[in-house]
């Protein structure tokens, strides 16, 4: 009765999962320490603020006249901002979507077919594999090397190219590695993808957040063949319920053109942006600002708690990250075993690396807590990763590994 591809969508909850079910059924809470949801955190839009800004939306979109890349004056919001940034792409190049899952759809959708190939860094998010079996492309991944900060490793990517590549997907700040792409390797990827005729897929959903720097090395502004830059309101104003996100068509004119012109079928058949979203969009853009930089200074101060915490242990090593709200910490023992000693010991969730193909041994958790949170969990969670007490084997020779 189903499909292959209903078939492949099915599995079982992994045993970390099944016994943090079990923690709730027996009434304890459990701490999710991967949470990037920043709301359930004290972060959130001002809520009169997006009230009075919806209320003001609604008004305007109470006649139905939908528009196939989306109303313009979202658009022409999208384009501003990132012209704020030396970034010129038109509002004709930009088509507004539900959120980021949804144009990776598109991006998948308007340049592979079936059986073809999409390169995708690794470490890797899991919803990549689901979207791209809904779409029926084959990802291939190339490798961020974690000896180097985490950069790509470029040799390894063009070695990873074949004659069914259709495209390449460039995350930064990466998660969950937080990797911030260089021009150097953007200048790289675009001659890159200029000698083999691929398209950048530029996934900056973490754009806002960048630790140290002030600005975002960027795809479009280079010379690729074709880019498609996809981000939205889920992160960066912290509202993921509204379902706005865009994708920003740029590169090289007839590339664009024939790019736009079947985004437009595509989205044209499912119309699938909520107009009052739309409507409000420029609003949140322009009143929305002050919130944005207190946000960001936020998450730069809940990073400088986790670190604190981090630091006061050698056991624990890991390579700071330059942006988003993930650090990922290098283990000595199995790193299945100790995220579940974690669980098991403390009610706290983190992720073991495998979930992210990260090669073993890791653990990956989020610093976007609450300050007081991280530094309630971490002295609970710090000695079961140092293997004291716990079954494991201390590190015969401490060493510190900040990078």
């Amino acid at each position: 009765m189903f499909s292959k591809v209903a078939s492949r969508l099915h599995g079982e909850t992994n045993p970390l999962y099944k016994l943090r079910d079990e923690i709730n059924r027996a009434g304890n809470a459990v701490l999710d320490l991967t949470s990037g949801n920043v709301t359930e955190q004290g972060i959130q839009f001002p809520q009169p603020l997006l009230a009075q800004i919806l209320r003001e939306a609604l008004d305007r979109c109470s006649i139905y006249r939908p528009d196939s890349f989306g109303q313009k004056p979202a658009r022409e919001a999208v384009s501003r901002y990132y012209l704020e940034q030396n970034i010129v792409i038109p509002p004709e190049q930009i088509l507004l979507t539900p959120g980021t899952s949804f144009s990776y759809w598109y991006s998948f959708k308007l340049l592979a077919d079936e059986g073809d190939e999409i390169l995708c860094p690794r470490p890797s998010y899991p919803l990549f594999d689901y979207i791209a079996a809904l779409s029926g492309v084959i990802l291939i991944p190339y490798r961020l090397d974690e000896g180097h900060n985490w950069a790509i490793d470029l040799e390894n990517l063009e070695n990873s190219i074949s004659t069914r590549t259709r495209a390449l997907v460039v995350i930064s700040p990466h998660n969950p590695t937080g990797h911030v792409t260089t021009q150097g390797e953007l200048e790289a990827l675009a001659e890159l993808a200029a000698r083999h005729d691929l398209a950048i897929i530029a996934d900056e959903v973490f754009s806002e957040f960048l630790m140290e720097r002030r600005t975002l090395p960027r795809p479009a502004s280079g010379h690729a063949p074709l880019v498609l830059t996809l981000n939205g309101f889920s992160k960066m104003f912290a509202l993921p319920g509204i379902k706005f996100g865009w994708m920003g068509v740029s590169g090289e004119p007839e590339k664009t053109r024939e790019a736009l012109r079947a985004l437009e079928l595509i989205s044209d058949t499912f119309l699938p942006v909520n107009e009052i979203a739309q409507a409000a969009a420029t609003e949140i853009f322009e009143r929305g600002r002050a919130f944005l930089d207190g946000y960001v200074a936020e998450i730069r101060q809940r990073w400088g708690v986790a670190r604190e915490c981090l630091d006061r242990t050698e056991q624990c090593r890991y390579t700071a990250p330059e942006g988003g709200f993930y650090v990922t910490l290098r283990l000595e023992r199995d790193e299945e075993a100790t995220a579940e000693a974690i669980l098991r010991k403390t009610h706290t969730l983190v992720h073991p690396g495998y979930f992210y193909e990260i090669e073993p041994h890791h653990l990956v958790l989020s610093f976007a807590l609450e300050p007081n949170l991280l530094r309630e969990v971490f002295p609970r969670i710090l000695p079961i990763i140092a293997g004291q007490g716990f079954g494991f084997e201390p590190r015969k020779t401490p060493q510190n590994g900040r990078t």
